[in-house]
């Protein structure tokens, strides 16, 4: 668990088909753990402490790196806006509550929320496609969109950050420069 963050909500299942093996993984903002029924409270305990630690450490496998950031934001720049949007830099931030991503064309860098990461790449995909069309189109205007609906998993990302949120009980921006699934 990252420094500063709470702890995961975890929900312990018992099972009487399961004799030794215990699992565990994420279910949105909670963490499953399956275990044998026999176990008592104190082996639930200390298998829960286990398996916490464990995903934690399976996860933190699984995140990109600043600088995996920026090469994919390079890639997806040239597959999908032919090259022109160069980010001087891309990096993970926890600061962001509200948002899912930011951009300040200015000095052209890039922030992704944190709580993207563990999401499905098309989706951290599609916020930094978002981003980057940022680097080319200041607001969110036609030409804007026409640059982010370049990459072809645009709507079904826009529908998934939407749902996470409702699921969160977050509200979507209401700035009214948004529109429905908008990162900024």
């Amino acid at each position: 668990m990252a420094a500063g963050s709470r702890p995961p909500e975890v929900e312990v299942r018992r099972s009487r088909r399961r004799r030794r093996t215990v699992s565990a993984y994420r279910d949105g903002d909670t963490v499953v753990v399956m275990i044998p029924a026999t176990m008592t409270r104190a082996q639930e305990a200390e298998w829960v402490e286990t398996m916490l630690a464990r995903l934690e450490k399976s996860e933190k496998r699984k995140q990109l790196s600043d600088d995996d950031l920026m090469k994919r934001a390079r890639r997806l720049s040239d597959s999908h806006l032919g090259g022109m949007a160069q980010p001087e830099s891309v990096r993970w931030v926890d600061n962001q509550v509200s948002r899912w991503g930011s951009c300040t064309p200015g000095d052209r860098t890039i922030r992704l929320s944190a709580r993207l990461q563990g999401m499905p790449a098309w989706v951290v995909d599609y916020v930094l496609v978002h981003e980057l069309a940022h680097l080319l189109e200041a607001g969110h205007d036609q030409k804007f969109w026409a640059w982010v609906d370049r990459y072809p998993h645009a709507e079904k990302a826009k529908g998934y950050l939407l749902g996470w949120s409702a699921a969160a009980r977050l509200d979507p921006p209401d700035d009214g420069t948004d529109a429905p699934g908008d990162v900024d």
